[in-house]
């Protein structure tokens, strides 16, 4: 029989539907929920006076979730920054991208804010060092309460107070500077400023903590320790003299066709020819000065000399070879006789057993078995527990020496950036390790801030020209012993 059609009644109103006779009745009661959203088992069609009437009421309509789906698209800058849990960024306020990139790459040092928050000092001091060390301690403060970015007028103030190079201006506003020299200047107003040492399990409160000059943070956490031997080349008799000295910054060359490796850059700044005054002689000489590392600290800088001074254009010249860097960086080799039988033992332990678990992990991988993944990941978790093997590897003196790099392994932790040409030019960037992970990386790009992969530092080695972004300080940090 052919489809008819019929009028149904529901609520006063009339519906003219198709009624296929041959069909079953679940797909006319389908056509009325199309129409009154009346589900069909809560239908009851009757007919009275000839007339097709439906009984029923529609289900609660969906209601509306309570909190709307917000697209990363349409997020405000504070929103985006606590959905990826993004740390806050800093104002850019006239050139000062290399002030920025420098506070965000000390800003990883968890020890330094530590001894900062136990620095009682107030920003109304006579001295413009201690000034500058209170702002820095008050914004790192600031930073942490928010994931906004942040204007970090009061320090820029400070820093400008206390070194008024960084306050040069030309018709353009204030000048593009050199993010190497603020970096060396805040550490050397840390240093001076001599803030409290941190120590681990110390509770004791701002106003009783108190240090010496030779127990500051910077000289604990970040100083190292030269010891040099001076030849004569112009008279070998004369005997070889050693000195002792401290630094901050070790310096990588990179202008040489030969250095191609952070290692040898190094390197040839240790080991460099000078003209001082020979006492055998009694007039100036060529001597060879030898350094190697009889200290090393937690936190080692390294600096890569990327300018010049160019007369002709009284600017300082990039220097744009690629120069490469490793994110694990073993400082052995730089080492004197003394310190490598220290911290030998230690760190031929770690570097096997990190062989032993990569190789482990390597098979794992490769392995169909699960009972072979398991025991690796078994493996894996045990060689992450502290054990009385590598206290006892602990040299006494190092142990001793709060501050101290006692293995000679580091880490790469975070890498000051510069695009351009000259030093007084271009833009600068900071890139560090996001807090527990070992693939993602946080960018600093004044207040933008986003993750970037690891492989995104990879190319910060000078592969890209000075169209792209080469790496001028890295921060490297100890192992961690676990």
């Amino acid at each position: 029989m052919p489809p008819v059609k019929v009028n149904v009644k529901w609520k006063g109103q009339s519906y003219e539907v198709e009624l296929d006779t041959d069909a079953p009745a679940s797909d006319f009661k389908g056509q009325l929920y199309s129409i009154t959203d009346v589900e069909p088992s809560r239908q009851k069609i009757m007919i009275k006076g000839g007339i097709l009437k439906m009984m029923g009421t529609p289900g609660e309509l969906p209601k509306e979730p309570p909190k709307k789906t917000l697209f990363i698209e349409d997020m405000t800058d504070r929103q985006l920054a606590e959905t990826l849990k993004l740390p806050s960024g800093l104002k850019n306020l006239g050139n000062t991208c290399y002030m920025n990139s420098t506070l965000q790459c000390l800003r990883i040092i968890p020890e330094l804010q530590e001894s900062l928050n136990r620095f009682p000092n107030s920003v109304t001091s006579p001295d413009l060092q201690i000034n500058l060390t209170t702002s820095l301690r008050d914004l790192y403060k600031q930073l942490n309460r928010t994931t906004e970015s942040y204007v970090p007028f009061t320090f820029l103030q400070a820093l400008r107070s206390a070194f008024p190079q960084f306050d040069q201006r030309n018709a353009n506003g204030y000048m593009q500077q050199d993010a190497e020299e603020c970096w060396s200047q805040i550490v050397t107003s840390l240093n001076n400023a001599n803030i409290p040492v941190y120590r681990p399990n110390d509770i004791s409160t701002a106003s009783e903590s108190s240090s010496s000059s030779n127990e500051s943070f910077v000289n604990k956490y970040m100083t190292g320790e030269f010891t040099s031997i001076l030849k004569c080349v112009d008279a070998p008799d004369e005997p070889a003299s050693t000195t002792e000295s401290t630094f901050t910054k070790l310096s990588c060359f990179t202008s040489e066709k030969d250095i191609n490796y952070m290692q040898s850059g190094i390197l040839k700044a240790l080991d460099e020819n000078i003209e001082k005054d020979s006492p055998s002689l009694g007039h100036i000489a060529n001597y060879t000065k030898n350094s190697r590392i009889s200290r090393l600290p937690s936190y080692l800088t390294v600096g890569f000399v990327r300018f010049f001074w160019k007369n002709n254009r009284q600017i300082k010249t990039k220097i744009t070879r690629r120069v490469q860097f490793p994110f694990d960086y073993d400082a052995y080799d730089l080492c004197t006789d003394e310190l490598k039988q220290k911290i030998g033992p230690l760190r031929n332990h770690i570097l096997e057993r990190e062989k032993e678990k990569d190789s482990a992990k390597r098979k794992a991988k490769a392995s169909l078995n699960p009972n072979e993944k398991e025991t690796a990941e078994s493996k894996s978790d045990k060689d992450n527990e502290v054990n009385d093997e590598i206290k006892q590897l602990i040299d006494p003196d190092l142990e001793k020496d709060i501050g101290a790099n006692v293995s000679g392994l580091y880490e790469l932790c975070a890498v000051l950036t510069h695009i351009g040409r000259s030093a007084d030019s271009g833009h600068y960037i900071g890139w560090a390790r996001k807090h527990d992970s070992t693939e993602e990386w946080v960018k600093y790009d004044d207040d933008k801030v986003s993750i970037v992969p690891q492989s995104e530092i990879q190319k910060l080695d000078g592969s890209g020209g000075s169209d792209w972004h080469i790496a001028y300080i890295l921060l490297y940090r100890s192992k961690k012993l676990v």
